[in-house]
């Protein structure tokens, strides 16, 4: 019973974000942009299926800072605090026993390539926010990786349904050198938002720059506007 009810809330928090927010994110470039930059077939937002200036890879080519954190996963923690209701502190086996998606999407770094039709599984970042609750007026999250690097995200593109914490990548355990155990994906912006062996989400009432964007790189990061730099 217990189990049960802990679903229902979890069920029903995400649902009213889901409706908090729902207006903002099929308002983004990546799903309503009238003159999307790409070629190819449409995504399965209407956008090209490759972003300008992209280019296709079969491979997938490791970007990092220079480290590659090794976290048993015994001792892997992720922590989901800041302006929420209900801050929160996951192990291993409390991240795996949530709600478990698998979903394919794309793949596109800001270095210029695109990899087509990963296969993922993970838990949405929208699962994640209903358990913390975030408050009336959080508006971002900064991602902050193992390895001290961080990254920024508005909560309308950060609770988009294809935005995964991901442990498993075409089947497999999602290997160390692409940010394994854990990494966020972030199809619908280019992939320096999706930070690498993440280990805390905080949510923020403000914008607050990360890593890269402190750096100049691009705030909003959309891959259909070749938004890359600010």
């Amino acid at each position: 019973m217990e189990e049960s009810d802990k679903l229902k809330r979890v069920v029903e928090a995400r649902m009213k974000l889901k409706a908090r927010f729902e207006g903002k994110m099929s308002q983004t470039p990546s799903m309503a942009d009238n003159k999307p930059m790409g070629s190819g077939r449409p995504n399965r937002h209407g956008m090209p299926v490759v972003p300008v200036g992209q280019v296709l890879t079969r491979k997938w080519p490791v970007l990092d800072l220079g480290i590659e954190p090794e976290i048993p996963l015994d001792e892997w923690k992720l922590v989901i605090d800041g302006a929420v209701e209900h801050p929160v502190e996951l192990s291993w086996d409390d991240f795996m026993a949530l709600p478990q998606t698998e979903d394919t999407s794309d793949f596109h770094c800001v270095t210029t390539w695109s990899k087509l039709d990963m296969n993922w599984k993970g838990v949405r970042l929208l699962d994640l926010a209903a358990l913390a609750q975030p408050k009336e007026n959080a508006t971002h999250i900064l991602c902050y990786g193992y390895d001290d690097y961080t990254t920024n995200i508005s909560l309308e593109e950060a609770l988009k349904p294809d935005v995964l914490l991901v442990h498993t990548v075409e089947g497999a355990p999602l290997p160390v050198e692409h940010g394994g155990p854990v990494r966020m994906i972030t199809p619908q912006l280019y992939a320096w938002k999706g930070s690498k062996w993440i280990r805390r989400i905080e949510f923020l009432t403000e914008n607050k720059l990360g890593f890269w964007e402190e750096r100049g790189y691009s705030d909003t990061a959309y891959p259909w506007r070749n938004d890359r730099y600010s």
